[in-house]
C-alpha cells in the first residue's frame, strides 16, 4: 500500500469560472490558472502521482503547453488514473479538504463525489470489460426483460456495466410499445441506454428522467459542436462517428465536457452511420432500423471492371490504444453484433491487455490475428485509407482451396491447424451461397496440422475444385449460454391511463391552410433556370467553392432574399466548424434569416435571431421526434426520404415538408473510391443486377445516387387530402434546365407521374 499527499492553491479573480471537483459553482469570482484551475482535482492528481513516485502535475501537464489551456481537469485526472493503472495500483480511499469561507459548498459535494468516482473508478476499468447487451427493439427480440434482469444480477456480481441499445428509429405505430419498454428500463439497474431517435430522447427526458442516455454513432455526432450539444442535452456519453482522424479526435476531446466513446474493432460501414439509404432503397429494409442488407458487400459493375467497390476491411485500432487513453477517450467499443462468444472474448482480452500494459501490444495483436474477421485497416484514425477497401468481403481466414472432389467427398491443404468443432466456410468460385461447416467425426474429419490435408464427406452440399476454404471459428473454451433467471420482477406495461396521457401530450393535429412549395438546388447554375415566383422558398445546398461565389448584391438577389434558405452539409469536419459559423454570420448580416441544418447540433453554428429548420437527415419518423424539434424552436422539418405512406398518415403531425421528387443519397461517405472516369458533370456510372447508379464527390464526400429519381407527384393529391400542405422538389443532382423545372412544376401542379421514377418506400413500406 502507498499513500500520496497533494496540496494546491489558486488565486480567486473576477471573470473566471469557479470549478471544483468538476462542478461549475455559481460565484462572483473564479480560480486563476492555465487549465480550468480545479484545485480539488489538481490536489488529487498530485496525491496519486506522489504515491507512485511519478513527479507532480506540472511535470505531466505543464502550464506552458497550449494543449492544456482551459482544459477540463477531469481529463487530466482520467489520464493520471491510467498512469496508475499501468503501474498496477488502484485507489483504496480518497479524502480531500477544501479550505474556503465562500461560497457554501455543501449542496455541491454529492456531485463532486460522483464526478470523482466516475473518473477514477468507472472509465476504462469497466467500460471495456462491460457485458454488452444488444436488444434490437421491435426488430429482433434477442432476449426478454426477465433474461435481462438475470444479466444485471450477474453484472452486479462481476462489477461490470450493462448498456441496452435502443439505437433504432421508431415509427408512429410503435410509440405505445416504446413507452412500455422505457417503463421497464426505468425499473432496472441498467447503466444506460444507447439511442438514435430524437423521439426516444424526448420521451426519456420528459417522462423517464432517471434513465441515463448515451448517443449512438447512428446519431452521427462527428465534431466538437456535436459533443457540446449532446452535453447540453444531458447525454452522459457520445459514441463518435468512425470516420474521424486521430487529430480531429484529439481536438474534440480537448474541447469536450462529455465522455467520448469510439469504435476500435470490428466491421465498418461504407456510409456514415445514420446516413445510409442504400438498403432501404433496395426493398424497404432500413439500415437505420437495424435491417441492413449490406449493399456495400455486393459486387458492382462499371464500364471498366466488376468489383467490390464499397466493401471495407475491418476496423482495428489496437496500435493506438495508448494514445487514445492519453487524449482522454472514455470508452473503447468492440463491434460484436452477430458475433460469437469466442470472438467477443478474444477481442476484449486483447484490448484489455494493452490498456493494462502497453508493452504487451504484440501479444495482443497475436490474439487478434485469430478474430476470424476480414482483413484489417486502421482507417481514418490510422491516417491512411488508401488500402481500406477489401477484395474479399467475407469473414474468416483464408486457409486453402479445394484440391480434390469425388462425389460428396472433398479435400484441401490447410495453412492452419484444424481440430474437432472448428468451423470452416466454403466459398464457391462464383461468389454465391457460401456454406459453413462444423468439423465433426461424422463427416469423416480427422484433426490435421498446419500444412496437412483435410478431408470431409459432406452430404448436404457439393463443392468444386478451386472453391476457397476459410477458417471462421476455432473455439478454445466453452462459454455459459444460460443465466439463472433470478432477476427482479418488473411491471411490464405502463398503466393505460398514464400511457394515453403521454401520447396525448405529443403531436398536434393543427394544419396550415395554404400550400407551400419548396425547391432545393445544389448548384448556382440553377438560379438562371428557375422562376422564383412559382414557388415559396429556395433551399441552397452549395459547396464551399460556390458559397465563395454567392453574391447577394444584385437587385434580383435582394428582391428574393426572403425566399432563400441556407442549408448546411451533413458532415462538417472539425477544421470547417469555424468556416460554417462565419458563413452563417456573414449571410445573416446581409439579410438572410432562414437556415436549414443537417444535424441538430448545427444550431450552435447559427447566429442569434434567425429561423432554423432541419432537413430529412434529422429524422422525424414519429410525433415524439417532431415534438422535440418544436420545443427546441425548430420552424420547419422535412420528412425522411425513406418514409412510407402508412407511417406518414399514422401520425398526428401534418406540418412537415413532404418530399415528392428527389435523388436519395444512398451512400454518404468520407471514404474515397475509384470506379471509372467521371463524365462532364462529375459523375461516375456503375450498376448491379437490378439498378444503375451514379457516384460523385462534393467537398471530399463521396455520394452515391440512383440513375433514376424517386418521383411521387402522382400521389400529391392523395397526400393533400390527408391534410399535408408543404411539399419539396429536390433538384440536387439534376442537370440545370429551364425545361426540366417547368415540366416538374407542371407534374406537381396536376399531380401527374414523372417517368421513369422510383416509388421508394411510399407504397412498399419501411421495415
Amino acid at each position: 500500500m502507498r499513500i500520496g499527499y497533494g496540496y494546491d492553491v489558486h488565486k480567486l479573480v473576477k471573470n473566471r469560472k469557479l470549478i471544483l471537483g468538476g462542478v461549475d459553482i455559481p460565484f462572483k469570482k473564479g480560480l486563476l490558472g492555465h487549465s480550468d484551475a480545479d484545485v480539488l482535482i489538481h490536489t488529487i492528481i498530485d496525491a496519486i502521482l506522489g504515491a507512485l513516485a511519478k513527479g507532480d502535475i506540472g511535470l505531466h501537464f505543464p502550464d506552458e503547453d497550449d494543449n492544456y489551456k482551459d482544459i477540463d481537469s477531469r481529463i487530466l485526472l482520467r489520464n493520471t488514473y491510467k498512469i496508475m493503472q499501468v503501474s498496477n495500483y488502484k485507489i483504496g480511499n480518497l479524502d480531500a479538504t477544501i479550505c474556503a469561507q465562500q461560497p457554501k459548498l455543501q449542496n455541491y459535494i454529492p456531485q463532486m463525489r460522483e464526478n470523482l468516482a466516475t473518473v477514477t473508478v468507472l472509465s476504462y476499468t469497466r467500460a471495456v470489460n462491460a457485458a454488452f447487451c444488444y436488444f434490437y427493439f421491435f426488430l429482433s427480440r434477442n432476449f426478454t426483460f426477465k433474461q435481462l434482469q438475470s444479466i444485471l444480477a450477474e453484472s452486479k456480481r462481476t462489477e461490470t456495466k450493462v448498456y441496452l441499445t435502443l439505437n433504432t428509429l421508431i415509427k408512429n405505430s410503435e410509440l405505445p410499445e416504446l413507452l412500455d419498454v422505457l417503463y421497464q428500463v426505468s425499473q432496472t439497474s441498467l447503466s444506460s441506454i444507447i439511442i438514435q431517435d430524437w423521439g426516444v430522447y424526448y420521451l426519456v427526458r420528459k417522462f423517464f428522467p432517471n434513465i441515463t442516455l448515451h448517443a449512438s454513432t447512428q446519431m452521427a455526432f462527428h465534431n466538437s459542436i456535436g459533443a457540446e450539444f449532446a452535453k447540453r442535452k444531458n447525454f452522459e456519453r457520445v459514441i463518435m462517428a468512425r470516420e474521424l482522424t486521430l487529430e480531429e479526435l484529439r481536438i474534440i476531446s480537448k474541447k469536450s465536457r462529455i465522455e467520448l466513446e469510439i469504435f476500435t474493432h470490428g466491421a465498418l460501414c461504407y456510409s456514415f452511420s445514420g446516413m445510409c439509404l442504400f438498403s432501404s432503397f433496395l426493398g424497404g429494409m432500413s439500415a437505420n432500423r437495424g435491417q441492413c442488407r449490406q449493399p456495400c458487400r455486393r459486387t458492382f459493375k462499371s464500364e471498366e471492371k466488376e468489383d467490390y467497390f464499397f466493401s471495407l476491411k475491418d476496423n482495428q485500432q489496437i496500435d493506438i490504444v495508448p494514445e487514445l487513453m492519453k487524449i482522454g477517450i472514455s470508452s473503447l467499443k468492440v463491434e460484436g453484433r452477430m458475433k460469437s462468444a469466442e470472438y467477443v472474448n478474444r477481442v476484449a482480452r486483447a484490448y484489455r491487455m494493452v490498456i493494462n500494459d502497453p508493452n504487451k501490444l504484440q501479444q495482443a495483436k497475436q490474439l487478434l490475428s485469430f478474430d476470424m474477421g476480414r482483413e484489417k485497416t486502421s482507417y481514418f484514425l490510422g491516417g491512411n485509407v488508401s488500402n481500406a477497401i477489401t477484395e474479399n468481403p467475407f469473414i474468416g481466414i483464408h486457409i486453402g482451396e479445394i484440391t480434390k472432389t469425388k462425389g460428396t467427398e472433398f479435400s484441401f491443404t490447410t495453412s492452419e491447424e484444424l481440430k474437432q468443432n472448428y468451423r470452416i466456410r466454403i466459398q464457391p468460385q462464383n461468389g454465391m451461397n457460401s456454406k459453413a461447416i462444423k468439423l465433426k467425426k461424422e463427416y469423416g474429419f480427422n484433426e490435421v496440422e498446419s500444412g496437412g490435408t483435410a478431408s470431409l464427406n459432406f452430404t448436404q452440399e457439393s463443392f468444386s475444385k478451386g472453391d476457397k476454404v476459410f477458417l471462421i471459428g476455432a473455439p478454445t473454451e466453452k462459454f455459459r449460454t444460460k443465466f439463472q433467471l433470478d432477476g427482479k420482477r418488473l411491471n411490464l406495461s405502463l398503466p393505460t391511463k398514464k400511457k394515453q396521457n403521454i401520447l396525448n401530450k405529443i403531436g398536434s393535429g393543427k394544419q396550415i391552410h395554404f400550400d407551400e412549395l419548396f425547391i432545393r438546388i445544389n448548384s448556382l447554375r440553377w438560379l438562371r433556370k428557375l422562376y422564383l415566383d412559382k414557388f415559396d422558398q429556395l433551399i441552397l445546398n452549395l459547396t464551399k467553392s460556390e458559397w465563395r461565389q454567392f453574391d447577394l448584391r444584385s437587385p434580383f438577389m435582394r428582391k428574393n432574399i426572403h425566399k432563400f434558405i441556407i442549408e448546411l452539409p451533413k458532415f462538417i469536419p472539425e477544421d470547417d466548424v469555424s468556416y460554417y459559423r462565419d458563413l452563417c454570420l456573414n449571410l445573416s448580416r446581409q439579410g438572410i434569416k432562414n437556415y436549414m441544418i443537417s444535424h441538430i447540433s448545427q444550431k450552435l453554428l447559427l447566429p442569434i435571431g434567425i429561423r432554423s429548420s432541419v432537413n430529412e437527415n434529422v429524422y422525424t419518423l414519429n410525433d415524439a421526434a417532431i415534438q422535440f424539434l418544436k420545443e427546441d424552436n425548430v420552424a420547419l422539418y422535412i420528412y425522411p426520404f425513406e418514409f412510407d405512406y402508412e407511417n406518414l398518415v399514422a401520425g398526428k403531425d401534418r406540418n412537415g415538408i413532404v418530399p415528392l421528387y428527389f435523388y436519395p443519397e444512398l451512400f454518404h461517405s468520407r471514404m474515397p473510391v475509384k470506379i471509372d472516369k467521371s463524365d462532364s458533370d462529375g459523375y461516375s456510372h456503375f450498376e448491379d443486377r437490378d439498378h444503375s447508379f451514379r457516384k460523385t464527390v462534393r467537398d471530399g464526400i463521396t455520394i452515391v445516387i440512383p440513375e433514376i429519381p424517386v418521383s411521387l407527384f402522382q400521389y400529391k393529391d392523395d397526400i393533400h387530402k390527408q391534410g399535408f400542405r408543404r411539399f419539396l422538389i429536390d433538384l440536387s443532382h439534376v442537370k440545370p434546365s429551364q425545361n426540366t423545372f417547368n415540366r416538374l412544376q407542371k407534374r406537381y401542379k396536376y399531380s401527374e407521374a414523372e417517368q421513369p421514377g422510383y416509388g421508394f418506400n411510399y407504397k412498399l413500406g419501411l421495415s
